[in-house]
C-alpha cells in the first residue's frame, strides 16, 4: 500500500497533466461536416426556372461518399445555372471545401463555366430567390481549373453577384478579382478554405496558403438577375448569410464540406469554450 505522501506526489503529478489536456481541448478546432458522406440532408437545391427544393435532371446528388454536380440528365444546359444551400446561415466561421472537376462540359454551357463553379457566402436565403434568378445576391469564391494550354487559370477568385466588396481600402465594383493561386490542371482535388470575419475581412485559402483578402462586403452592383427588388439594398453591409455550392455547366465533385464556427461561448471558465471563438453566443455557455 502507497503511503500518503506518495498518494499526494502521484495526484501532483498528474493534475499538471490533466491541466495541459484541458487548455489543448480548448485549443482544438472542431469542424462540422456540413456533407455528412452520405446525402444531401442539411441541403436545399435551387436552380434557375425551378422553385427551391426542386432538383432538375439530379443536379446534385451523393455517389461513393462525394458530392457531385452532374449533367448526365441534361440535353443542353439551357442557362439553368444551380445553388445548393445550405440550410442554416452563418456570420464568422472558416468554410473549407476539397473540389476538383471531372469529365467534359454540359452542352450549351457559356465559355466561361468551363472548370468554373464556386462556393457563395454571406448569401440571400434560399426562399427569397425568385423562381428565374440565375444567381443568390452574395460574395462568390470562385472555383476554377485550368484549360491544360500552359496559360494561368487561378482559383480561389473573388465574383460579386450583387455585391461589392472593399480593398486596399477603396470600393471594388469590377465583377470578379483574381487570385494569386497557382494553376489546377487535370482533376486533382484542391482545398480552398474561407475565413470569414462577419461585415469585416475575409480571407481566401489554397492549400493552406493565403491568396486573396477584401473586407465590408456590402449589397451593390449587377451581375445578377430575376431576383426580388426588395431583397437588394445596396450599400448593405453583409454579415452573415447563406452559404451555397454552384452548379455551372461543368461537372465539379466536392469530397468535403466543413465549417469551423467563430461563434460559441467566450467564458474561459464554461467547459465549451474554445480560444479560437471570436463572436459571443452566451446562451451556448455549458457548465459543470
Amino acid at each position: 500500500m502507497k503511503s500518503p505522501t506518495a498518494a499526494i506526489l502521484v495526484a501532483c503529478a498528474i493534475v499538471p497533466g490533466l491541466a495541459r489536456a484541458g487548455e489543448a481541448d480548448k485549443d482544438r478546432r472542431e469542424w462540422v461536416q456540413l456533407f455528412n458522406g452520405r446525402d444531401l440532408a442539411g441541403w436545399v437545391p435551387k436552380i434557375t426556372g425551378h422553385d427551391a427544393g426542386v432538383d432538375f435532371a439530379n443536379t446534385f446528388r451523393v455517389e461513393r461518399g462525394v458530392l457531385k454536380v452532374a449533367y448526365d440528365g441534361y440535353d443542353s444546359f439551357g442557362g439553368r445555372f444551380g445553388h445548393l444551400f445550405y440550410e442554416k446561415p452563418f456570420s464568422h466561421y472558416v468554410i473549407a471545401v476539397e473540389y476538383r472537376f471531372v469529365g467534359r462540359q454540359v452542352e450549351g454551357g457559356p465559355a466561361w463555366g468551363f472548370k468554373n463553379s464556386g462556393v457563395m457566402i454571406h448569401g440571400q436565403p434560399v426562399e427569397t430567390m425568385r423562381r428565374n434568378q440565375d444567381f443568390p445576391i452574395s460574395i462568390e469564391v470562385q472555383l476554377l481549373g485550368g484549360r491544360g494550354d500552359g496559360q494561368p487559370r487561378p482559383t480561389a477568385n473573388l465574383c460579386t453577384p450583387g455585391t461589392d466588396v472593399v480593398m486596399d481600402g477603396k470600393l471594388v465594383t469590377q465583377h470578379c478579382v483574381e487570385s494569386s493561386s497557382p494553376t489546377f490542371d487535370g482533376e486533382q482535388w484542391v482545398r480552398v478554405e474561407v475565413e470569414v470575419h462577419g461585415s469585416g475581412k475575409n480571407v481566401h485559402r489554397v492549400n493552406g496558403q493565403e491568396v486573396l483578402s477584401y473586407e465590408q462586403p456590402r449589397i451593390g452592383g449587377g451581375n445578377v438577375n430575376g431576383f426580388d427588388p426588395s431583397q437588394k439594398q445596396d450599400g448593405k453591409l453583409l454579415a452573415e448569410g447563406s452559404i451555397s455550392l454552384q452548379s455551372e455547366s461543368h461537372p465539379v465533385e466536392f469530397r468535403k464540406v466543413e465549417l469551423l464556427n467563430l461563434v460559441g461561448c467566450t467564458d474561459p471558465k464554461a467547459v465549451n469554450y474554445k480560444t479560437y471563438f471570436e463572436k459571443d453566443d452566451r446562451a451556448s455557455c455549458r457548465y459543470r
